[in-house]
């Protein structure tokens, strides 16, 4: 069968985060009491003024296919979206709506990378963007983003990291795993280095926009510096802020010939999203948005739960992020010691698959997003069980030994 398979999957691995979330289902469903933190998803229920919106769209037979990377009412929506949040003016032409954000980043690259383009990828970074990139025939190239830079990119090291064949650069703020988010100052010095680089394209996951605490505001590249534009792809959805995980709508905006080409692949893979879900999306992006901000008070203080409680752990520093619902946590202090069972914790994989073992608590080792020694949680849960999971993970913290 092996030689059945074509190479190409040698180059890529499943996506860690599904497979964790995956295992604590089945454990659960063999009877065990696992707390779940894997998983990037909003616990809220999508709102209702949406739901009846896509009730409304099927009674009135909006059932069959649709325009392949999305219907005119939506990318209208989309773009008002963009103008009225990020000042950005796009046009319906510059418009993609994909299944899901994932979709929409995977036509980006398989439309643009050839052989030895490489794309520039700051770590920790979401687990699909390396392996897009190889699938597609390109190289990662993996930027380490320190705790003590707050996770961020720092401008000298993106300068760096460019050579004559990188084809884009990747940024993600608010940031899956770290939650870390670019200021208006930091994202200038961003676009500085950028502005140089003129054969450097910028794709922009804006996917955790509207989670952001503390007053922070949000900015993305192509506001920020408008010589960007025409070489900037903004991706964002409906997955996070609006609780429509399962819906599967992603959409960005973009130059028109980019768009088109990523129309093309997509017309001869999925075709269109689901003509019910784009409806559920018109409403999303033009109904109320106040439910944003309840919800955001909550995942602001499962944040501040978390963290606090993360740092009550030996061996465990948590630094707060700026947005997104996911807290990097170092693990460097117990890497070394002992477990009771008497094995030698070599590596974050080795303690979260500890914390599942001995806490019943189910986390994502940080080698899955490029950084080490970390780990990452997701507070997208209830209260009562992240309470419960912090304190397994202090008491499983406190049994390690020299």
């Amino acid at each position: 069968m092996s030689s059945f398979l074509a190479s190409r999957l040698d180059r890529i691995k499943p996506s860690p985060t599904i497979a964790v979330s995956t295992k604590a289902r089945e454990l659960r469903a063999a009877g065990k009491d696992v707390i779940g933190l894997g998983a990037g998803e909003p616990d809220f229920d999508t709102p209702e003024n949406i739901k009846q919106a896509a009730k409304a769209a099927m009674d009135r037979g909006d059932t069959k296919y649709t325009a392949v990377d999305g219907t005119p009412e939506l990318k209208q929506a989309i773009c008002k979206k963009f103008e009225r949040d990020n000042g950005l003016s796009y046009k319906p032409e510059n418009v993609s709506v994909g299944t899901g954000g994932k979709q929409v980043l995977f036509n980006a690259l398989f439309a643009t990378i050839q052989e030895g383009d490489e794309v520039v990828i700051p770590a920790p970074f979401w687990v699909s963007y390396p392996d897009m990139v190889l699938l597609c025939g390109g190289e990662p190239v993996a930027v380490p983003c320190s705790q003590d830079a707050g996770f961020k990119l720092r401008p000298e090291d993106l300068d760096k990291a460019i050579t004559k064949n990188t084809k884009w650069v990747i940024l993600n703020s608010p940031s899956n795993p770290s939650g870390a988010a670019y200021s208006k100052d930091e994202l200038k010095a961003i676009t500085d280095v950028l502005k140089k680089h003129e054969h450097v394209w910028v794709l922009t996951d804006d996917m955790y926009e509207k989670l952001v605490y503390d007053g922070f505001q949000f900015c993305t590249p192509a506001q920020i510096e408008p010589a960007l534009f025409e070489r900037t792809l903004t991706m964002n959805g409906v997955s996070k802020a609006y609780a429509m995980t399962g819906w599967r709508i992603g959409y960005a905006g973009g130059p028109s010939q980019l768009i088109k080409a990523m129309a093309k692949i997509q017309s001869q893979s999925t075709s269109s999203p689901s003509s019910i879900s784009q409806a559920a999306a018109v409403e999303a992006l033009n109904g109320p948005q106040d439910f944003i901000d309840s919800n955001n008070e909550v995942f602001r203080q499962r944040r501040d739960l978390v963290v606090g409680q993360l740092n009550r752990c030996p061996g465990l520093t948590c630094s707060r992020p700026e947005g997104a619902f996911y807290v990097y946590p170092s693990c460097s202090g117990v890497i070394g010691l002992k477990t009771p069972q008497g094995n030698r914790l070599q590596s974050d994989g080795d303690f979260v698959t500890y914390l599942l073992e001995e806490a019943n608590v189910a986390c994502v080792q940080g080698e899955a997003f490029g950084l080490s020694p970390y780990f990452r949680i997701s507070y997208a849960t209830s209260t009562e069980a992240l309470e419960t999971a912090c304190e397994r993970i202090k008491q499983a913290c406190e049994q390690l030994s020299e």
